[in-house]
């Protein structure tokens, strides 16, 4: 960074816009999220920028509802079309009501992380927004069926809204009478949905994103009836994650109607077994999968080998898994770059060796949680996986600083290091290691029980004689603690810019 660029966070924001304004008229594009703006600040985008068509407040909360009725004064914002004011809780009602008085053209709405969202919200918006064709609601309690009738004379293609238990199966119901060409729906954690709405938009054709994780009263009988309708063959991605009502028999329909599915998350859907993911293999361009707390076996993982377009695995917690089944599973998969074996405690370097002899395109690694995993495992990676660019081995009791030298050496593309709960890895060998790092977290603690470690194991981890720590240079030490660590002063995360 030039001396002369540090001058810019001296200069007062509103004055910034200006300059910003007067000198880029053209501006189509504007993120101003996280930053003190005031309605001083909307009113110079009034008049110095008519063409803006993206505009982002997220998490903005010094400017008031009158600031935004300058979006549509003087020049005006009035080709503004995408909008997202997440996090801005000091917006009322009248505040939507001036964003539809001023830019009643907008067509993507995002409004995530806004617990005082409410339905009279949305109400104002869409008498005047009828050009609406996505939204977003994502941690918005408040908001129910009735914020989505309001906007039913919109052509929405899009719909996400995330934990509230408002939304039932009569929005469905309102999908498959007013929007008949929408294409995404996501409803994570709205539990009050049940297998009548998947049963509603089974006639819908277009339909390729369908996100349905924690709305725990899906069953099998819903998710057949949707495979079964106009857009079982079309849907890419499928999310059903603490889905628990969903067996082996909802999973062998998916593999047999869905032959587009790209993603599919069956997290924590434990009534699925090998049977299930064996049948996962009639899915050929199947290439991002979570199958994390499913109690599948080392079978499993040798059917699922066979899916050669995988990039993305997740099989966190499956504990009756063991290094014979990781052998099977990456003999064949040259595409596999991101791989997740987390809190799988029966592993041991052996899956390591087997995917860094066969992955060498591993660019995402985590063996958190994983006490058998030692320096011998991470060596394999760092000398088979030079593409490595985010490593997560917290928990990994065994591993010492042998495993910083050697990722020093193998692993140029390394930027993003988690070493939480690893009492063998000296404060001395990160600090020598963290220049090449963008971030960093670390401390020395023993992993706390949550990790579900056996203290009664014969074969107990051995632990280094802690000596007293000589003191790390102040940048590292005075930065703020992981959130993950319940040691706040023991703990080190640290972030560089991109190199």
């Amino acid at each position: 960074m030039k001396p002369d660029s540090f001058m810019i966070f001296f200069i007062e924001q509103d004055e910034l816009i200006r300059l910003v304004t007067e000198g880029c008229p053209a501006i189509l594009y504007l993120n101003l999220s996280h930053t003190d703006i005031t309605n001083g600040t909307l009113r110079l985008l009034s008049r110095g920028c008519p063409n803006l068509q993206y505009l982002s407040l997220a998490y903005c909360r010094k400017f008031t509802d009158n600031g935004l009725l300058y979006l549509g004064s003087g020049r005006g914002c009035h080709k503004l079309i995408y909008l997202d004011i997440s996090g801005c809780l000091q917006l009322t009602v009248e505040g939507f009501r001036n964003i539809a008085d001023s830019c009643s053209g907008i067509k993507h709405l995002i409004i995530n992380e806004m617990p005082t969202l409410s339905d009279r919200c949305i109400q104002a918006l869409a008498e005047k927004c009828h050009q609406i064709v996505s939204v977003e609601f994502n941690e918005s309690p408040h908001v129910s069926d009735a914020a989505f009738k309001a906007l039913a004379k919109c052509k929405l293609v899009k719909m996400k809204i995330q934990g509230s238990n408002q939304i039932t199966d009569l929005t469905f119901k309102l999908i498959s009478k007013s929007w008949p060409h929408m294409k995404h729906i996501c409803v994570t954690d709205c539990q009050k949905i049940t297998d009548l709405s998947l049963k509603m938009i089974a006639p819908l054709p277009d339909i390729v994103v369908l996100k349905l994780s924690d709305c725990i009263r899906v069953s099998d009988g819903g998710l057949k009836a949707f495979t079964d309708g106009a857009s079982g063959s079309n849907i890419r991605e499928l999310s059903l994650a603490n889905c628990s009502y969903i067996t082996d028999s909802a999973i062998t329909k998916i593999a047999h109607r869905c032959h587009n599915l790209i993603y599919l998350n069956l997290r924590y859907c434990q009534s699925v077994t090998d049977a299930g993911i064996d049948a996962l293999t009639q899915i050929s361009s199947l290439a991002y999968l979570n199958i994390s707390g499913i109690n599948v076996t080392d079978q499993a993982m040798d059917a699922l080998g066979k899916l050669w377009k995988i990039k993305e695995i997740i099989i966190s917690e499956c504990r009756l898994l063991t290094d014979t089944g990781i052998k099977r599973f990456c003999l064949d998969l040259r595409r596999l770059d991101h791989v997740d074996l987390s809190y799988n405690q029966q592993l041991t370097n052996n899956s390591l060796k087997n995917l860094a002899f066969n992955c060498h395109r591993i660019t995402i690694l985590s063996v958190t949680g994983c006490p058998k995993v030692t320096d011998t495992g991470i060596q394999f990676v760092a000398a088979e996986c030079p593409f490595l660019h985010y490593l997560d081995i917290s928990g990994c009791m065994c591993i010492t600083d042998r495993t910083l030298k050697c990722l020093w050496k193998g692993c140029q593309q390394l930027r993003i290091l988690k070493m939480l709960y690893c009492p063998n890895i000296t404060r001395q060998a990160v600090s020598k290691f963290a220049p090449r790092l963008q971030k960093y977290e670390y401390n020395d603690e023993e992993p706390p029980q949550w990790f579900g470690y056996d203290t009664k194991d014969d074969t107990p981890i051995p632990k280094k004689h802690k000596k007293p720590r000589p003191s790390i240079e102040p940048s590292i030490e005075s930065s703020s603690p992981s959130m993950l660590s319940p040691s706040a002063e023991k703990s080190v995360e640290f972030s560089l810019p991109p190199q």
